[in-house]
């Protein structure tokens, strides 16, 4: 079947405010909405279920924060990319704000198959010993397995290691002498490192800090 769409254009955006509580799924209608009220021509798949070619490079869990969120998005007519962001950002939903627009190749490989890894900050809700924090970070690292349970569908439980999937884990103050996380995690298929599950093995509540999303590396 011949392709309807003539243009790709990769979106790079915040996700902050009310936004942090928009799933994943409905991330993605409310992208396709205010697309479609910017008048940004983007192409639907053809069928019965028709669905806007739009794809991400990987979903932010509910209550996270983004600065740098990745998506691509097919177009019907060919735009300029700085036209096209400001035309989105007139009628963006609020939380949600596109930082550039650039053009890709339309046959480029997909976002998702070239994730590399993504960088978080978290803050703890409550105050932290930094010491103690900090010493908990430095055993979790001096473990060369750090064997972890996930939950699958159906109630399947997956046992698998997390250790190699923590690239980067540090503690640090701010300058209000908070004490804060950096992890660089794997963002890989099937190799996907979670903070919540990093939070939970130096025994911090992930539902008890902020998890903000810094960047995403896509392969070279």
């Amino acid at each position: 079947m011949q392709a309807n769409y003539v243009q790709r254009l990769r979106l790079a955006f915040d996700k902050n405010g009310p936004a942090r509580y928009i799933g994943h799924l409905d991330l993605a209608r409310t992208l396709e909405r205010s697309l479609n009220r910017a008048r940004i021509p983007i192409a639907y798949t053809q069928g019965f279920n028709r669905r806007p070619r739009l794809s991400f490079a990987a979903a932010l869990p509910l209550g996270y924060t983004s600065e740098y969120e990745l998506a691509d998005i097919w177009l019907l007519e060919e735009m300029n990319p700085q036209v096209a962001l400001e035309q989105m950002m007139q009628k963006m939903a609020p939380g949600i704000k596109v930082t550039t627009v650039k053009e890709v190749p339309v046959g480029a490989p997909s976002l998702q198959s070239l994730t590399d890894s993504a960088h978080y900050e978290v803050t703890p809700f409550e105050k932290q010993d930094a010491n103690d924090l900090a010493s908990r970070v430095s055993r979790l690292l001096a473990q060369q397995n750090l064997v972890r349970e996930r939950k699958s569908g159906k109630g399947k439980v997956k046992h698998y290691d997390l250790r190699p999937l923590i690239l980067e884990l540090a503690s640090m103050t701010d300058r209000d002498d908070k004490a804060v996380l950096t992890m660089t995690l794997l963002l890989m298929s099937g190799k996907t490192g979670r903070p919540d599950e990093v939070l939970a093995a130096i025994d911090l509540d992930p539902l008890a800090a902020h998890i903000h999303r810094t960047m995403i590396t896509l392969i070279e």
